[in-house]
């Protein structure tokens, strides 16, 4: 943590400075002289909600490691301002947010919206060193003033998507934050900033008489602060109308407007019917659609009452409202249905790691899997699914074991679905067919009634015996459409074997300290080591070890996905 003392900070020079950020001098001059600031930022547009088109330029490194520490060093002394302590500010500050900044509007009579025009460029590069030079708490000399505007700034002002924008704009508006409040006080108002959106409230009836004064007085102090009011988007609005602050209705509980939901919820069938979908006219990304509703699922999680609350983290995938489901249905389309790679699903963490380091291994055999990139470094050609909270929440897919295969069944309309949706006949209705297989590979235990993968198969209520003699013979079966069941033969000499033993037969003599392996879920650590410690071993000395017996599994992979594709 880089630790911000106060006025001056003991920073008289850019070598000063740079002692403080914790960067080599010559990093400075570099980014400042030798390339110069304007080559190491990029642009790009994103839509506006409001619609129109707004331009983010984002530094590159090392400008954005420079800043990031900026950054940091800032953040120190705004966490102790006086603005901070009173909640006024709630834009790019860690635990706030726009749920934050809503709920001190929450159920009010009258609420007032007023938008500052012109936020970034507001600060350009005079102001941003006449700031650090002048302002009591920092007065830095010039030449540190100047660096620091040059290294925050580009084309005259400050950027959006900079790491150091948001706290130099909050530390620049504190003394308008506490001239504002003044104000609001005055008038009996709660007052709080958004960045570029200053809201207020009040449930006093008189205030309706004073509105157009209390306007004129707070647009007077915007613009001695340097800003000036954007009066088209003025708002003041009455308890019985939608009271909407920073995107989220007031008017009773916290809220999406509906509009926005149903958009979302358009774009979701448009992307499962037609293959794409439109954000504000421009064709837009799976990964924007997730953002949409990953926004919506946020705000009904952290935006509900405390009872709402214990709902959420009660109930289960059978229970979901239609706007969880929304984002239920989403999930496994992106992750099931149209997955941009082969996905394998193990019984543990550490089966995809012996899978992993055998493939490395054997790279070369199995261009259609994995290529070597050089320096230690691999592309895989397919993917191993990563057990998320959201996963686990909206799917009931289980950090760890075998039973969330049977979970994902489900969702492929299993005779045991246990009240889950059936999304894959859903989405071969509507969609195309599905991208590319999706792999649920078991140990080779399917002689024994007991394991995994017979209650698996005895879940889907196959005839049993049938399916037996086919995982026997090919190792795999399909289930439904791109679901596999898959497992590796059995070794000889063997009932039955799980995927450490692969490793053992190719490499019986592996000890770890002089420690032996234990499958044992008790042991005893000076003399074993067990299945976790065993297989980030085997990860990390894949270019050691042999991987034959695993050629079988990966045959098979091969296969199955070519064929899928053909």
């Amino acid at each position: 943590m880089i630790v911000m003392n106060q006025r001056g900070s003991g920073i008289q020079d850019k070598r000063d400075l740079c002692r403080k950020l914790r960067i080599q001098y010559r990093l400075l001059t570099y980014i400042l002289y030798k390339k110069g600031i304007d080559s190491f930022y990029e642009q790009f547009k994103i839509s506006k909600k409001s619609g129109g088109i707004r331009i983010i330029s984002a530094p590159k490194r090392p400008l954005k490691f420079v800043q990031k520490r900026l950054a940091q060093m800032l953040q120190t002394f705004y966490d102790g301002s006086t603005t901070k302590k009173n909640n006024i500010a709630h834009g790019f500050l860690k635990s706030r947010s726009i749920i934050t900044n809503a709920r001190n509007h929450r159920n009010k009579r009258y609420v007032i919206n007023i938008d500052l025009e012109n936020f970034f460029d507001s600060f350009h590069f005079g102001r941003v060193c006449g700031f650090f030079e002048k302002n009591k708490n920092f007065l830095f000399p010039k030449e540190v003033a100047v660096t620091l505007a040059q290294l925050t700034c580009y084309e005259g002002s400050l950027p959006q998507g900079a790491p150091c924008s948001p706290i130099i704009t909050n530390l620049i508006c504190q003394i308008l934050d506490y001239r504002v409040l003044r104000i609001a006080k005055k008038f009996k108002l709660n007052y709080t900033r958004y960045a570029d959106d200053l809201t207020f409230s009040t449930n006093d009836r008189k205030f309706v008489n004073e509105y157009d004064e209390f306007i004129k007085q707070v647009e007077a102090e915007i613009i001695r602060a340097g800003f000036r009011m954007n009066t088209k988007k003025t708002r003041f609005m009455y308890k019985d109308s939608r009271q909407v602050v920073t995107g989220l209705v007031v008017n009773k509980k916290l809220n999406i407007p509906h509009e926005y939901i149903r958009r979302t919820r358009a774009m979701a069938h448009s992307l499962y019917t037609k293959g794409e979908f439109n954000i504000d006219g421009v064709l837009g990304s799976i990964e924007q659609l997730e953002g949409r509703l990953s926004f919506i699922n946020y705000i009904d999680k952290y935006a509900s009452t405390y009872a709402e609350y214990k709902r959420y983290n009660r109930f289960t995938p059978k229970e979901m409202s239609g706007r969880e489901r929304l984002f239920q249905q989403f999930l496994f389309y992106k992750y099931f249905y149209h997955n941009e790679l082969p996905v394998i699903i193990t019984e543990g963490k550490t089966d995809k790691r012996y899978i992993k380091a055998a493939l490395k291994s054997l790279c070369h055999h199995y261009p259609a899997l994995v290529t070597a990139v050089g320096n230690g470094r691999f592309k895989f050609h397919i993917s191993f699914l990563r057990r998320s909270k959201r996963l686990e929440r909206f799917l009931g897919i289980q950090h760890d074991g075998a039973d969330s295969m049977k979970v994902i069944s489900n969702y492929y309309g299993s005779p045991n679905s246990e009240g889950l949706p059936d999304y894959y006949s859903y989405f071969s209705k509507y969609s195309c067919e599905a991208t590319n297989p999706v792999f649920l590979l078991y140990d080779n235990e399917i002689s024994n009634k007991n394991k995994p993968i017979r209650k698996m198969l005895n879940f889907w209520k196959q005839k049993v015996e049938d399916i037996v003699n086919i995982v026997e013979k090919q190792q795999y079966c399909c289930l439904q459409g791109n679901l596999y069941i898959l497992t590796f033969p059995t070794l000889n000499g063997m009932a039955e074997n799980e995927i450490e033993d692969l490793i053992l037969k190719d490499n019986p003599l592996i000890q770890i300290g002089g420690r032996n392996f234990s499958r044992e879920e008790r042991y005893d650590i000076s003399k074993f080591f067990g299945k976790n410690e065993f297989s980030q071993y085997v990860l990390d000395n894949y270019d050691k070890l042999r991987f034959d017996s695993f050629r079988p599994l990966l045959d098979t992979l091969n296969s199955i996905i070519k064929e899928y594709k053909e």
